[in-house]
Order: C-alpha cells, then sequence, then structure tokens
C-alpha cells in the first residue's frame, strides 16, 4: 500500500538529487506558490493601511486648500470648524440616497455605475465619468458657503486630479489644489506650484446668463474669468482649461451647483 503520509513524501523529494528534473520543478513550483500566498497576505493587510494614508493625505490637502482662502478660517471656528462630506448623484445633483463616503469606493467597483461620454462631450478626455462623486461643503447660517469640488482630466503627459473650491454664490473661484499629476518637469508640472493656485481666488467662472467663461489664458489673464498661463505648457494650459468646464458643466457638477444656487441643496 502507497505511503500517503506528506512527511515521507517530502523527505523522497529532498532525497532527489539536485540535477532531477522532477525536484526542480516541484520545488520552484511550491517557491512560487508561497511567495504568491505572501504577497497577496501582504495586500490584503496592506490595503487599510493605504487607504488610510491616501485618506490623511487628502484631508492634510484639503485643510490646506481652505485655510488659505481669506475669510475661511474664522467661517470654520463659526461653523465647529469642520467641513461636511457628502456622495452626490452627478446626473441630479441631488445627495445620493443608497450610497455613502464609506460605500463609494465599492460602488464605483461596479461598471455599471459609471457613464461612457460622448466624443463631443468629453472635453476632460475622461472616456467614462463616475456617476456618483463626494464633495465637501461649509454651511454658515443654514447656506452653503463654500463647496470643494473633486476633478480630474486629462493632461498633456497624463491624469490630473485637484480640488475646486466654489464661493457661496456659485461663480467665483474660491482656490484650487492640485492633488495630483505627471505634467513635464519644470512646465506643465508648474500647476503644483502655490502661487499659480493662488491665483484662481475671485476668479469668475460664468457671465450673468450663465455661460461657463473660465479660461487658462495663453499669457497674463485679461479678464475676469482667466488666470494667467504658464509659459511653455500650453497643452497643460489648455487641458486644465477643458477640465474645470468640463466639470462646472452640465455632465460634472453642474446640475449640484444650480440646485445650491436656488437654495435647494
Amino acid at each position: 500500500m502507497a505511503d500517503l503520509n506528506p512527511f515521507s513524501a517530502w523527505r523522497r523529494l529532498l532525497a532527489l538529487p539536485n540535477e532531477s528534473r522532477t525536484k526542480t520543478v516541484l520545488v520552484a513550483f511550491l517557491v512560487s506558490a508561497c511567495c504568491a500566498v505572501m504577497v497577496s497576505g501582504a495586500t490584503v493587510v496592506l490595503r487599510p493601511i493605504q487607504a488610510a494614508n491616501r485618506a490623511a493625505e487628502e484631508q492634510a490637502r484639503l485643510s490646506a486648500l481652505v485655510a488659505g482662502i481669506p475669510g475661511m478660517s474664522t467661517l470654520l471656528e463659526q461653523s465647529g470648524g469642520a467641513l461636511s462630506t457628502v456622495v452626490i448623484d452627478l446626473d441630479t445633483g441631488r445627495a445620493a440616497t443608497e450610497v455613502s463616503p464609506a460605500t463609494l469606493e465599492t460602488t464605483l467597483a461596479d461598471a455599471g455605475n459609471w457613464t461612457v461620454l460622448e466624443p463631443g462631450e468629453d472635453i476632460a478626455g475622461l472616456v467614462q465619468r463616475p456617476d456618483y462623486a463626494q464633495i465637501y461643503l461649509l454651511r454658515s447660517e443654514g447656506e452653503v458657503s463654500l463647496l470643494l469640488l473633486p476633478f480630474s482630466g486629462q493632461g498633456y503627459n497624463g491624469r490630473i486630479d485637484g480640488i475646486l473650491a466654489l464661493k457661496g454664490d456659485m461663480h467665483t473661484i474660491a482656490g484650487l489644489t492640485i492633488t495630483g499629476q505627471s505634467e513635464t518637469p519644470g512646465l506643465g508640472a508648474r500647476i503644483e506650484e502655490p502661487a499659480w493656485q493662488a491665483s484662481f481666488n475671485g476668479v469668475e467662472t460664468t457671465d450673468d446668463s450663465g455661460e461657463i467663461r473660465f479660461a487658462v489664458a495663453r499669457g497674463p489673464a485679461s479678464t475676469e474669468y482667466e488666470v494667467d498661463g504658464i509659459t511653455g505648457a500650453t497643452r497643460t494650459s489648455s487641458a486644465m482649461t477643458r477640465i474645470i468646464r468640463f466639470w462646472l458643466g452640465e455632465q460634472g457638477y453642474g446640475p449640484l451647483i444650480e440646485a445650491v444656487r436656488r437654495g435647494e441643496f
């Protein structure tokens, strides 16, 4: 009767000469299997830590953005010093009833919760847009006084991520911060420079008719709707114009912005 003792089988394997093809293949397989288990285990263990680090980094950027907006520190103190967060349905501009910040990542893992954009409307180069987004807001005397809107889009070299802050009138920019980019160092990458980001404060996004007019100029800004262009980075500047316009429009936060203007959010 065959010996089914696994220890005996292991001893027989080790007893084979090192030149044995069988021994080489089995040892390689066992090493690969052990490595795969260790990598998978490390991934599972580290995932919550990585998520917490990303959340802490984003919160730090939010705090820095808000701290740099004139008068916001006072408003934060008066309101308890904290921003509220909510997940909105981008199609309706309303708070999502079945999705929370805690379940947003799982929700967006489902391809059915993304909208494929037509070429003519995809000015941000996203291809598809999530149906839900987490935003941050500050209320003063019951009304929204600050709205922080995460955005993303295709730059010259890759994806650009950031957060746009709108004042309570919903057409004046309070500030902007870039949270991720891969543009050309010394040129397009200058969108991360604090001085350039600070130039967004006070810029108007729409005219009296409601048309979106915001733009990154090709040179110095010449209207109240523009910020200075970045010398030598025309494509990145144009990309920022398209990205901001997309997220201010109907396919982005447009429905939410209109709801806030009407006092319905």
